[in-house]
C-alpha cells in the first residue's frame, strides 16, 4: 500500500509568521514621492488592522465589513446608499451610467475633470454619451452655473441634449466654492437634470473648510469618494445615492464585472483610513502650502492656489527645469513628475523640508557649474 499523505498542520502557523516577518521589514519610506496621493501606501498599522476584519461573500451581501463601510459613508454623506467598487474610475463611470438611460445624450463637465480627461472616454464606451467639456470663464478657477447655462446642449433632431452634469471638487487641488455649488444645484433642478460629484478628494476639501461630507453631498444625486488616494488605503471607492440608485449601479457593477467576494479585508483599510488618516489631512495641506512657498523663494512660480495637498509650478524663470530636476533628486531618494505637479500625502509630507533642502543644494550646484562654464 503507498503511504499515507500526510497534511501540513503547521501551514497557518508558517503563514503567519511569514505575515508578520514581512510587516517587520516593511518600510514605506523607502522612496519619497511627490508625483501623486495616489502612491500612498498602507501604513503598517493599517495592514495590521485589515487582518482582524471579518469576510463574508458580498456577492451575497453577506461580508459585514464590506456592508459597515457602506453603511458608514452612506450616512456621512446624507444618502440612502452606498456600494464599495475597486477604483475612483468605476465610481464615476459606474454613476454615469447609471444616470444616463437612452441616448442620445451627453454629460456636460468642467474641460479639466478627470471624467474627461483621464478615463478613457469611458462615458461614451459604456453609456453611448457625449462629453461637452466647459471652461471656466472670467478668471475662475471653477465653473459656475452662468458658464452650464452657455454650453447647455437642448434638445432637438439634431443633437445629443445634456442629461446630466458632473462636477469634481477638489480639482486639481482646488475647493470649488460651496456657493457655486449651490447655485449649479439649483440650476440642474431648474432643468430637471441630475448632478454628480466626482469626490475623489472630497475629503480634502472638507477638511480644509470645515464644511461636512453631508453638506457638500446635499447638493448632489450620486457622489463618489476614493480611499486611495490621500487617505491611504491600497484600494478602494465609495458611491452613493438613493437606494433606488445604488441597485441599479450594483446591475452595473455586476455587468462591469466588478463584483466582489470576501473584499472584507480591503473594505477595513478604508475604515482604518476614515477614523485614522481622515483628521489628518490638514497636515498635508500645511505641508503643502509650505513647499509651495519654498518652491516660490526658489524661482518657481505658482500656477494655482495651494488650497489643499497639490502644488502647481510653471518652471520658465526657474534656475532648474522640473525635467532635469527629476533626474537629480532621485539619486536622493525622491521622486517628482518632471511636469508641474507635487502633491503632498501620509507618506511625503514629514519629509517636505529635507526636499527643499535637497533641490536648494541642487540648484546651488547647477548656479557654480554655470558660473564655472562662463
Amino acid at each position: 500500500m503507498p503511504a499515507e499523505k500526510k497534511t501540513n498542520t503547521n501551514i497557518y502557523g508558517e503563514v503567519d509568521q511569514l505575515i508578520k516577518e514581512r510587516l517587520s521589514k516593511f518600510n514605506p519610506e523607502e522612496v519619497i514621492d511627490f508625483r501623486s496621493d495616489t502612491v500612498s501606501k498602507p501604513t503598517k498599522e493599517m495592514i495590521a488592522a485589515m487582518y482582524t476584519y471579518p469576510v463574508g461573500d458580498d456577492g451575497y451581501g453577506e461580508d459585514p465589513t464590506v456592508n459597515l463601510l457602506e453603511q458608514t459613508v452612506a450616512n456621512l454623506a446624507g444618502k440612502e446608499a452606498a456600494m464599495f467598487v475597486t477604483s475612483g474610475i468605476m465610481s464615476n463611470q459606474l454613476a454615469l451610467r447609471s444616470h444616463l438611460q437612452a441616448p442620445p445624450h451627453s454629460v456636460l463637465c468642467d474641460s479639466r475633470s478627470h471624467v474627461f480627461n483621464l478615463e478613457c472616454g469611458g462615458v461614451a464606451i459604456h453609456a453611448g454619451a457625449l462629453m461637452t467639456p466647459v471652461q471656466p470663464k472670467s478668471g475662475k478657477s471653477y465653473i459656475t452655473s452662468e458658464d452650464i447655462e452657455d454650453a447647455l446642449v437642448h434638445k432637438s433632431i439634431y443633437s445629443a441634449p445634456t442629461k446630466l452634469i458632473s462636477l469634481e471638487n477638489t480639482l486639481d487641488g482646488e475647493i470649488m466654492p460651496i456657493e457655486a455649488i449651490k447655485d449649479i444645484h439649483d440650476f440642474a433642478r431648474a432643468k430637471g437634470l441630475p448632478l454628480h460629484l466626482d469626490g475623489a478628494r472630497l475629503w480634502n476639501a472638507s477638511r480644509e473648510t470645515g464644511i461636512s461630507i453631508k453638506d457638500y453631498a446635499k447638493y448632489f444625486d450620486s457622489v463618489s469618494l476614493c480611499f486611495s488616494k490621500g487617505l491611504g488605503a491600497p484600494i478602494g471607492s465609495v458611491l452613493t445615492g438613493s437606494a433606488e440608485f445604488i441597485e441599479r449601479a450594483r446591475q452595473w457593477r455586476k455587468i462591469f464585472g466588478g463584483a466582489w467576494r470576501q473584499a472584507g479585508h480591503l473594505a477595513g483599510a478604508c475604515l482604518y483610513a476614515l477614523e485614522n488618516h481622515f483628521p489628518q489631512l490638514n497636515k498635508d495641506h500645511a505641508a503643502a502650502k509650505y513647499l509651495g512657498q519654498q518652491l516660490e523663494e526658489m524661482g518657481y512660480k505658482l500656477i494655482k492656489r495651494v488650497d489643499t495637498n497639490m502644488v502647481w509650478v510653471e518652471d520658465t524663470a526657474a534656475p532648474i527645469k522640473l525635467a532635469e530636476l527629476a533626474r537629480e533628486v532621485a539619486s536622493y531618494g525622491f521622486k517628482i513628475s518632471g511636469s508641474s505637479r507635487f502633491v503632498v500625502h501620509l507618506g511625503n509630507r514629514d519629509h517636505v523640508e529635507r526636499y527643499t533642502q535637497v533641490m536648494r543644494e541642487i540648484i546651488q550646484r547647477h548656479k557654480e557649474g554655470v558660473m564655472d562654464a562662463i
